[in-house]
């Protein structure tokens, strides 16, 4: 076990769904597709039972992992925040140059990071850049393909 992992009230309450949902549907169907191969007969030369046995030890190393995150949570509510500076659970808009528009984002823990709705993890180099930052400042952020602009444009705690 690693050191603790920041994460947001609602980043922890998702964790324990999918934990559940894991244990009492998808690890219940597993052992019912085990069960449904066996009657097939020789397991050994059985694609259905070793597929099954493959999808058990995978579901086995999703619940280990995410009862880990659990164990190991910092939560922190971005609502008790606030303050003039991006900080860990901010949700920021900033002015993007190269793509010419406004995106949001907001600055979780790693296990509930999540680009298609512009959540991006505390130790992310977009993160990092703007930790720190206040309304108005200019964000570089240093990419493969080259320095990336942003202005940030207003600050939430929610």
């Amino acid at each position: 076990m690693e050191g603790k992992i920041p994460i947001t009230p609602q980043g922890l309450h998702n964790l324990k769904e999918q934990l559940k949902h894991i244990k009492t549907v998808e690890r219940r169907k597993n052992i019912q597709d085990i069960e449904t191969a066996r009657e097939h007969g020789d397991l050994s030369e059985n694609a259905e039972y070793q597929y099954a046995k493959e999808k058990q030890a995978q579901i086995a190393g999703q619940i280990q992992m995410l009862e880990d995150q659990i164990a190991r949570a910092d939560v922190i509510d971005p609502r008790k925040l606030g303050g003039s500076r991006v900080v860990f659970g901010a949700t920021i808009e900033v002015y993007d140059h190269d793509q010419d528009r406004n995106i949001t984002y907001q600055i979780v823990g790693p296990p509930e990071a999540d680009s298609k709705n512009n959540k991006i993890s505390v130790f992310s180099p977009l993160a990092r850049a703007m930790i720190g930052k206040e309304v108005d400042d200019e964000v570089v952020v240093e990419t493969p393909a080259g320095d990336r602009y942003l202005d940030i444009i207003s600050l939430k705690f929610e």
